[in-house]
């Protein structure tokens, strides 16, 4: 395995961490589609993980309705100390008005409810999940800071932000001297690369670790699909069109990505993990898996080498249309130092 720093923190997380969505859920459509998987599975897997060095392991609250962060509590168990332990709010967890959301309220009980229910006494990278329109962000993250302080969190997060959005909280971090997220958990994959243009720049410019959710675009990339249509009627983009992709394109993407699989003799879904792993600013991606298979086939995607060929090949079929205002700032030619 390896490891990179998180954001500015000292701390260093696993390349490829696990995700504990499929965690729960049995019987409940979306999540028995997701994954279901009970608690002997998701020990299986929580195992597997660990053994491969993994030591970054991300859920929410949302996740089973909150079966996802009781099961990986209990199969954690004394294996706690060895993760860094992600989870994630704002969802709805309730019929009351007020259990959504990032008000002061809302967070100091789900932060509450999130320990009981992982069965640990702080969580290392607590998330927002959404940008919460309704709430200033000084009592967001006043009520964050002060968890910190209480030492129920390690470290704080965010997810799903826009790069204006993200700037705002960090913004007021700043003014009043209130911790600030170390890190942005957001959606990238060869399907998706619209961070590109101003999120990953952000980041980098601010030094936030960016975790990358779905890098297979919820199962697009695995291979499993064609022109003609899924060959596995029990994949979960089958059932769940999400997170959206322009197909046709997409379908471009897995052809070049077949090319470059048979090439290394491996797996797509190898493959489009290695090239999310070899981009530029991304820390770390977070793979989910129903089987064992699964999760060993996208750990070892972190040993895979691209070339520059490969690299190429899979940036042109995948590039996005520069926007406004990038492709007119460009330097002009009277701009660009002279070559002697």
């Amino acid at each position: 395995m390896q490891y990179e720093q998180l954001g500015a923190t000292g701390v260093f997380v696993s390349r490829i961490a696990l995700g504990a969505m499929t965690f729960g859920g049995a019987g409940t459509p979306p999540w028995s589609v997701i994954g279901g998987l009970d608690e002997k599975a998701a020990d299986e897997l929580v195992g597997l993980a660990l053994d491969a060095g993994v030591n970054l392991i991300d859920t929410a609250d949302m996740y089973a309705a909150g079966e996802s962060e009781e099961i990986l509590g209990r199969v954690l168990g004394s294996r706690r100390q060895d993760v860094v332990l992600a989870t994630k709010l704002l969802a709805r967890m309730g019929t009351g008005p007020n259990e959504i959301g990032l008000s002061r309220l809302w967070v100091t009980r789900a932060l509450e409810d999130s320990l009981r229910r992982l069965g640990t006494d702080h969580i290392d990278l607590y998330q927002i999940h959404n940008f919460d329109p309704l709430t200033p962000v000084e009592e967001t993250l006043a009520a964050l800071d002060d968890a910190v302080r209480q030492g129920k969190i390690r470290y704080i997060g965010a997810s799903n932000l826009a790069a204006w959005q993200m700037m705002k909280f960090l913004g007021a971090s700043q003014l009043h001297g209130w911790d600030r997220f170390v890190s942005q958990q957001v959606y990238y994959s060869l399907a998706g690369r619209d961070i590109e243009r101003e999120i990953l720049p952000m980041a980098a410019d601010r030094k936030l670790a960016t975790l990358a959710w779905s890098p297979l675009a919820g199962g697009f990339l695995s291979g499993k699909f064609d022109r003609s249509g899924t060959s596995d009627d029990t994949a979960r983009r089958a059932f769940a069109d999400f997170p959206p992709v322009d197909r046709r394109r997409t379908f471009d993407i897995v052809d070049v990505l077949r090319v470059v699989a048979a090439r290394h003799g491996v797996a797509v879904a190898r493959v489009a993990l290695a090239w999310a792993l070899a981009r530029p600013g991304i820390t770390s991606v977070i793979v989910g898996a129903k089987r064992p298979d699964q999760l060993t086939e996208n750990l070892a995607a972190v040993d895979l080498e691209l070339t520059e060929e490969d690299l190429a090949a899979l940036d042109a079929a995948s590039a996005l249309p520069a926007p406004y205002p990038d492709w007119i700032q460009v330097a002009p030619a009277d701009r660009l130092p002279l070559q002697s």
